[in-house]
């Protein structure tokens, strides 16, 4: 199964917060996880914020971003191509989203993900729009 997390799931791979056994669990039964290429620079910066907050040390920064950028090398990128952008862009047109919301959206549409994970309601109903099957996490 084609596993496409948002930033707002794949994070809780990390960190852990409600929602991160669900995404263990889709991870576990993935046998294709799929990333849009905005992910890695937004799961960074949240790593980053949470050392700046002083909620985790500069260690840990360092261990959840080699944690991070080893699983990435067996997960699929999809990069900012116009089919990806305009699925994106159909996306805010259907519903009321946030640029990046909509390029996840149009990420996984490209790439025909079998199921679109996301703990942003907002963005699963858009996605469902879209004809993505979603689960919240």
């Amino acid at each position: 199964m084609r596993v496409f997390f948002d930033t707002s799931a794949f994070v809780k791979r990390y960190i852990s917060e409600a929602g991160t056994d669900a995404v263990l669990g889709w991870c576990d039964q993935a046998t294709e996880i799929i990333l849009s290429g905005i992910a890695l620079p937004e799961i960074i910066s949240a790593f980053c914020r949470l050392q700046r907050e002083a909620r985790i040390t500069d260690t840990q920064y360092r261990q959840l971003k080699s944690l991070l950028l080893a699983d990435i090398e067996d997960a699929a990128i999809c990069d900012l191509t116009p089919a990806v952008l305009a699925k994106a862009i159909s996306s805010l047109e259907k519903s009321v989203l946030r640029g990046m919301d909509a390029i996840h959206i149009g990420s996984a549409v490209a790439l025909k993900a079998d199921v679109f994970i996301s703990a942003d309601q907002r963005q699963l109903d858009a996605a469902a729009r879209m004809g993505l099957r979603v689960e919240f996490v």
